[in-house]
């Protein structure tokens, strides 16, 4: 199926590896220019290369923290009326209520809400004057199903969907679309990283805590992020202008669900 969307222009949020960059891939594949951003210079610049010489598209790498106001200005500046916008974001670190800094809670709604809304609000209404407009916010599956390590993710995640669900009404007629990404356990450093921190608290190696995870799985493996990807692509395209408002959990059915 042709998207439709050949010729636009995204920016894709923490791009450099993971879900971010399974995303700019997907899209880079459907003929979409890309403006990539992410923290680490080296990486970032590797995968813009990459994508870049697969796919023939115009790739721009913007190193910079987008949980800060100059890492947002920076990437505003080098791409001020996107077509496509992917939030996404490293989420906070797992741990306890009564173990988090304010600190902790000052990054985690920095990066996980403030800053997708920040650039929500800096290119939504370009949108609506030009016609078409793609928002996909990749948050977690912890908004709806939370895991006990991982409040802060849902906290500020879930603030995310409830200011979501505050602006499609007013754009979804001017082909401005905004939905969310709610990824279960995916092969990326960051199911890792958490799964380091549980084994840690089990007293086994990460490698055995990963493997008893995946033995729970339904599907029986971790999802691939490409998968991610191109329901990502697909929310963007031009097919998808009736599609707004939604939080799609991709997860392989680890999740029971109310139909």
């Amino acid at each position: 199926m042709d998207l439709g969307i050949r010729g636009r222009t995204a920016i894709v949020c923490a791009a450099s590896r993971g879900l971010g960059r399974a995303c700019a891939e997907a899209l880079a594949a459907e003929g979409v220019n890309l403006v990539l951003n992410a923290r680490g210079a080296e990486a970032l610049q590797k995968t813009a290369t990459e994508i870049a010489a697969a796919h023939g598209v115009q790739v721009t790498s913007i190193t910079g923290d987008i949980a800060t106001p100059e890492g947002r200005a920076a990437l505003l500046a080098a791409c001020p009326a996107p077509d496509i916008l992917v939030n996404n974001a490293g989420g906070p670190p797992p741990g306890r209520l009564n173990s988090w800094s304010d600190d902790d809670w000052s990054q985690a709604l920095s990066g996980n809400l403030r800053a997708p809304a920040a650039m929500i609000a800096a290119m939504i209404d370009g949108m609506a004057e030009r016609g078409f407009g793609r928002i996909v916010n990749i948050t977690s599956s912890v908004v709806r199903h939370p895991i006990d390590i991982q409040g802060l993710s849902a906290a500020a995640r879930a603030g995310l969907h409830g200011l979501v669900s505050t602006l499609v009404r007013g754009h979804v007629g001017h082909n401005v679309t905004l939905n969310n990404i709610l990824p279960g356990p995916f092969a990326t450093d960051r199911l890792i990283s958490n799964f380091a921190f549980r084994a840690k608290q089990q007293g086994v190696s990460p490698d055995e805590a990963l493997a008893a995870r995946r033995a729970e799985l339904p599907a029986g493996r971790f999802g691939e992020p490409g998968e991610l990807g191109r329901l990502c692509a697909f929310l963007c395209s031009a097919h998808a202008g009736y599609i707004s408002g939604q939080s799609i959990l991709i997860d392989g059915g680890a999740h029971p669900q109310i139909l």
